[in-house]
């Protein structure tokens, strides 16, 4: 018997469903709001939990991660009107069982649920010692991260070839470091080809080696990186760049694992387990013809895709206390703190260069002469404080405020005209000009002074 939760604000189905469980010699219990189904989740340890999408208080895509988070671990089963396939993928992205269409539930539900259930009895029966995960220097709980950190456990595990895709910036380097580490493998080498940095005349012999003779400067015989990485991981970083001419020789030495220098008439073994990165669409590369479709199936074995920092925010605090503790490490400073208006500033960001671009803003923080103890949004760059104020008029203006209606500090206008700013601190202050000096953190002489020079006066 399981313990099994209905939310859908559809009131017959949620009956018909419930009926059809208990009848099942299930235990059923039905919620119509997320609201009211998180409040029974917390209350209570579901196996199963049938969620619609469209609800009245939002969207149960939106909460799948949540409830499997739970303390009982439950399966989530999405049952929705809308069957289309985009609701159906980000489903299992989620997490999520599986996805049933609303008019086929009643027929299709009993399947679903003894195949949920028998999968997570015979997952409750394995008894593996927890190890912990060595991370190399991966920062981060958000669930996108802890969701690749699953997959590097899983990819550990075996010698599979992997490859991990994700804009520049997100620490693919990082992740293909954490499956050697934690591979049966980590006591060998790592090997790292950038092979976006490797001429193509060069590729061959870097990779594979040459004897002596095999081209001119070739005065002796020497090893390549696939030798290197011989009982070890081979990192091909960028694997996109690699030249066609390289990619079919390549792809038989992953096919068969042995290898010939440049020049050699004789083969050699090596037993490299391939780890593969890149930041290119290569689906798109082999529909232009510029991949291989054979090599890239064979890289896809195993596929992690690292999500973007402006996807994961709630990663911010931690990021940021960690490159803050390393440079200050390294340049052997005290610790330092940050208010809250620097990480409010720092989340207003797009991070186009993802989490590398937040270690080097934070080295130009600590190159500011001005910065004390504490780091405020004023030590940072001036391109965030404007994107931040920006954002913030697009969203009032969004939303149909007064522009006038929350007047920020004037040093945060120092880049914006005074006239327009003395024009609308009138507006906000209605000729009071106590008000204005306190919106606008002038001294009544300076105000006076501003006033002045523009043939202007507070009342208008």
């Amino acid at each position: 018997m399981a313990d099994i939760l209905i939310i859908d604000d559809d009131t017959v189905l949620c009956s018909m469903l419930y009926e059809q469980i208990s009848m099942a010699g299930h235990q059923a219990a039905q919620a119509h709001t997320l609201a009211a189904g998180s409040c029974l989740v917390e209350e209570n340890g579901y196996d199963v939990i049938l969620l619609d999408v469209q609800l009245p208080d939002g969207s149960g895509l939106e909460h799948i991660a949540g409830f499997k988070r739970s303390r009982s671990e439950p399966e989530v089963i999405i049952i929705t009107g809308q069957g289309e396939a985009d609701g159906a993928e980000r489903a299992i992205l989620s997490g999520a069982w599986s996805y049933i269409a609303k008019p086929h539930v009643i027929r299709e539900l009993d399947l679903h649920l003894a195949r949920a259930l028998q999968y997570r009895r015979e997952r409750q029966k394995i008894t593996e010692i927890p190890v912990a995960l060595k991370r190399s220097r991966i920062v981060g709980s958000s669930s996108a991260i802890n969701r690749c950190l699953d997959q590097v456990a899983r990819a550990a595990s075996s010698d599979a070839s992997v490859l991990i895709t994700g804009p520049t910036g997100t620490g693919k380097e990082l992740f293909a470091k954490a499956i050697h580490e934690n591979s049966r493998r980590a006591e060998s080498a790592f090997i790292i080809v950038d092979c976006a940095a490797l001429p193509e005349t060069l590729i061959e012999s870097t990779l594979f080696g040459h004897v002596k003779g095999a081209f001119t400067n070739a005065e002796r015989d020497h090893d390549g990186l696939v030798k290197h990485a011989h009982k070890g991981t081979l990192f091909l970083d960028e694997v996109g760049e690699l030249p066609l001419s390289i990619q079919k020789t390549f792809l038989r030495v992953l096919q068969e694992h042995e290898y010939r220098p440049v020049g050699s008439s004789r083969s050699h073994y090596s037993d490299f387990r391939l780890v593969a990165a890149t930041n290119r669409n290569l689906d798109a590369l082999v529909a232009d013809g510029r991949f291989r479709a054979d090599l890239l199936f064979r890289l896809k074995a195993f596929t992690i895709d690292l999500p973007p920092l402006s996807t994961r925010t709630e990663d911010l605090r931690e990021l940021t206390t960690h490159f803050m503790n390393d440079v200050c490490q390294r340049y052997g400073l005290e610790s330092k703190g940050f208010s809250s208006d620097f990480l409010e500033t720092l989340a207003s960001y797009d991070w186009p260069g993802n989490v590398r671009e937040l270690a080097q803003v934070m080295e130009q923080v600590f190159t500011n002469p001005q910065l004390g103890p504490t780091c405020f949004s004023i030590h940072l760059p001036e391109q965030f404080r404007i994107k931040q104020l920006r954002a913030g008029f697009e969203k009032r203006a969004a939303t149909g405020a007064p522009r006038s209606s929350t007047l920020p500090p004037w040093r945060d206008f120092k880049d914006l005209s005074e006239v327009d700013y003395l024009h609308r601190l009138r507006a906000a202050a209605a000729g009071d000009i106590a008000k204005a000096c306190r919106l606008s953190g002038l001294s009544r002489s300076r105000l006076y002074q501003m006033l002045s020079k523009h043939q202007l006066s507070i009342t208008g």
